[in-house]
């Protein structure tokens, strides 16, 4: 079994280092190709390019892994949906309406 780490190790470092060198390379020039003809920006450098693909990462996501209470989150809501019955499950899609500006409002519907 130890043997076995001996060579999966290095293996995992370089594909790590040729992955973060693949994602640069493809932004540098997705951007360089793009952005500068379109909009007139400048051309960027590789670490120009990595700095970008680290901050979008960071903004963004895309880590490759779901959050566990997030998940949890969203199989508490589904289940306490599951439970109501038509009714409770209307009245709780206009208060959620109401509230963040979607659709007709209850002041509105009852002027009507």
């Amino acid at each position: 079994m130890r043997w076995k780490w001996i060579f999966i190790a290095p293996l995992a470092i370089l594909a790590m280092v040729l992955f973060i060198f693949l994602g640069g390379e493809i932004v540098l020039h997705l951007w360089n190709w793009l952005l500068p003809p379109l909009f007139g920006w400048r051309l960027i450098t590789f670490w120009q390019a990595l700095g970008l693909l680290v901050l979008c990462r960071i903004l963004f996501g895309g880590h490759g892994w779901h959050s566990p209470g997030r998940s949890r989150f969203r199989r508490g809501m589904r289940d306490r949906c599951e439970h109501r019955t038509p009714e409770e499950r209307e009245q709780f899609r206009q208060r959620m309406r109401e509230r963040w500006g979607f659709g007709p409002s209850a002041s509105e519907n009852k002027a009507q």
